[in-house]
């Protein structure tokens, strides 16, 4: 009984053992499966590779982006700086004039009863550097300019453009479109720096201001509070007439240059609030040699400006001598005017650190004085500049005219204006 057991037990063994062998993988099986491994194996590893040299990449292209980003933040930085840099040495300003005159005249053009925005005035100038500079001023009159057929009574000008080359400290010399240098208002004239609503009628019509020419001219310092202008430049040419200077002014355009006008001024100011200068102005031919008998021309003018405490005190004179057989016919050979203005600016009135000037003036000038008839005209004013600040005036004047010529304009009446710089 129990051998036949054992006998059973081993048979049953022995087919569990050749079932088992019989799963086992052959040689061939293993080595097919190695092969299979090794190639997944490699694949791996090439993605892995793949994968890194992606990661390379995008590392590469972040930097190449930082790079990029520090170019723009670099190029921007400099932008601003060259932004600034020309602010800083980029200046502007200007000024402006409101006027409303009510004027009676029994002379042919009848009463004046009109509001102006006479003038708005934008200067910008630009330091280059330590020793040359650029300085412009581009004026617009009567507030609008048009068209000839809009019968627009305005004009768009430019009064100064010019590049200054400082020599040495005391000489320099500027080339373009500059302001002649002669009279008290011709170089300066915002509103804030004189009396009276308008610019007075003496240096309007016979130096005349504003006249600005284009040329060369060398400024110098001879010593402390001594200095002079020497300028060689487009001149005036009168279309005849009645050839006053201020319908001369060709204001450089397309100026007719046949002639030149040679200007010098000599100007001391070593007294503080003294000003006394004198000045030359001499031009070959008054017309460009357009006009038979208009020939050459020279001005003389003469001034004294005195501020001591509240009192001031401005003074004049302007002559022109014209040679000319046609100039002496209607007696403009001879053209004069002179001024005297005396005021008081009370400092703080009101205590409202406010100043209010008081002024007056008589003028005379006359722009036939060659004629044997009596042709000068003569003006007094008298009124009250009110600085609400030092850069913003109220002005207001009455003014009285007496004109020898029966037929001539007679203005009198009241001026009120409005005036800034900045």
């Amino acid at each position: 009984m129990n051998i036949k057991k054992s006998i059973l037990t081993l048979a049953v063994l022995s087919t569990l053992s050749i079932s088992a062998m019989a799963n086992i993988p052959t040689n061939e099986e293993i080595y097919q499966m190695m092969q299979e491994m090794k190639e997944e194996m490699a694949k791996l590893k090439a993605e892995n590779k793949e994968l890194k040299s992606d990661v390379k990449d995008v590392a590469a292209e972040n930097e190449d982006l930082k790079g990029e980003i520090g170019d723009v933040a670099d190029a921007t930085d400099e932008a601003i700086k060259a932004q600034v840099k020309l602010f800083n040495k980029t200046t502007i300003g200007g000024y402006g004039e409101l006027h409303y005159n009510n004027l009676r005249n029994d002379g042919p053009k009848g009463n004046k009863d009109e509001m102006d925005f006479h003038r708005f005035v934008l200067f910008v100038n630009h330091e280059f550097n330590d020793r040359m500079r650029f300085v412009s001023e581009l004026e617009i009159e009567h507030s609008f300019s048009g068209d000839s057929d809009e019968d627009s009574p305005g004009k768009v000008e430019l009064e100064q453009a010019y590049i200054q080359y400082d020599l040495t400290e005391k000489t320099s010399v500027l080339g373009g479109l500059f302001l002649t240098p002669v009279g008290i208002l011709n170089e300066t004239h915002e509103p804030s720096t004189f009396y009276g609503v308008e610019r007075n009628d003496v240096e309007k019509n016979i130096i005349p201001t504003t006249w600005w020419e284009g040329g060369v001219m060398v400024e110098h310092e001879i010593m402390d509070g001594l200095s002079t202008n020497l300028s060689m430049s487009s001149g005036l040419d009168s279309d005849g007439g009645t050839f006053k200077p201020r319908g001369a002014r060709q204001k450089v355009a397309k100026a007719e240059a046949k002639t030149f006008a040679y200007n010098g001024r000599l100007k001391y100011t070593a007294i503080p609030g003294l000003e006394v200068a004198g000045t030359i102005n001499y031009q070959d031919n008054y017309c460009q040699n357009e006009i038979k008998g208009c020939d050459s021309a020279v001005l003389y003018e003469g001034h004294f400006v005195y501020n001591r405490d509240a009192f001031g005190l401005r003074a004049l004179y302007a002559w022109w001598d014209i040679d000319g057989s046609a100039v002496s016919a209607v007696g403009a050979d001879e053209q004069y005017g002179y001024y005297i203005e005396p005021s008081y600016r009370f400092n703080n009135a009101w205590t409202m650190n406010q100043d209010i000037g008081l002024f007056g003036r008589y003028a005379e000038w006359d722009n036939a004085d060659g004629n044997s008839s009596n042709t000068e005209s003569i003006q007094y004013n008298f009124g009250a500049n009110w600085w609400v600040d030092k850069d913003v005036v109220v002005k207001v004047d009455y003014q009285i005219q007496d004109v020898g010529n029966a037929i001539a304009d007679e203005y009198e009446g009241l001026n009120l204006g409005l005036g800034y710089q900045f």
